[in-house]
């Protein structure tokens, strides 16, 4: 039986994880927190894997669907649709605006589009040793391309 959006909101939190089924492979998971995860069942040669679709409320009944049904196209075109999610995902990150920077104290930031990483001034100082040993062998290597 599918969901109603009522249906969705109203799933209430358990002792333990449950799932709430709507069909053709798309699944509510709902933890005993209260959150609610959208997830695809599906199988792609012979292996059973799953899909996460998105948050609830972010993602809404509506949109989980319209997603299942993109999944299901990829998978009739015998193309497994959690590769095309992760292929996107590497591509957002790779096309991402990145910056460096070094403050006054040698604490070294990345700035990868919308994510942050930090290293201490020992940690910076750790991977400047790294890359000044390890330099001359890279140099001697043929490009990884």
């Amino acid at each position: 039986m599918e969901l109603s959006e009522d249906d969705v909101k109203a799933a209430p939190p358990a002792d333990r994880p449950y799932k709430r089924f709507d069909g053709q492979g798309l699944f509510l998971l709902i933890h005993p927190n209260g959150s609610k995860y959208w997830r695809l069942k599906y199988r792609f040669l012979g292996a059973e894997k799953v899909l996460a679709l998105g948050v609830y409320p972010e993602v809404s009944l509506k949109l989980a669907r319209d997603r299942r049904d993109e999944a299901r196209a990829h998978l009739a075109d015998n193309r497994d649709p959690g590769v095309i999610k992760r292929e996107g995902i590497a591509a957002a990150i790779a096309s991402a605006p990145k910056r460096l920077s070094i403050d006054n104290g040698g604490a070294l930031t990345f700035h990868i589009g919308a994510r942050c990483v930090v290293l201490t001034p020992q940690e910076t100082a750790e991977l400047r040793a790294f890359l000044d040993a390890t330099r001359a062998v890279a140099m001697e290597q043929p490009p990884c391309h």
